[in-house]
């Protein structure tokens, strides 16, 4: 499990008083720190979505590719084309 990591934000103004207005009792979060923690995670979970969407397009293309787009590689020549990409 990894370290937890403290975070320390001054936030005034508009921003400060929209925060205000989330926290407390009559709203979702008792605290600061829990909106913070679920705006990390709605975001987290943003990207990743975001991510699975361009590898779903991605591999949609790829399956709807006729088999002459496709050139068959051995072992060998996969090796050689990844290392020669990790080079630069």
């Amino acid at each position: 499990m990894s370290k937890a990591l403290t975070l320390n934000v001054r936030v005034s103004g508009a921003l400060g008083e929209f925060v205000a207005e989330k926290v407390g009792d009559d709203w979702l979060y008792e605290n600061v720190s829990e909106y913070v923690r679920d705006l990390i995670r709605r975001d987290k979970a943003r990207a990743e979505d975001e991510r699975f969407a361009r590898l779903k397009a991605e591999l949609t293309r790829a399956f709807e590719a006729p088999d002459s787009a496709y050139e068959a590689l051995d072992v060998e020549q996969v090796l050689q084309r990844n290392a020669s990409r990790a080079r630069g």
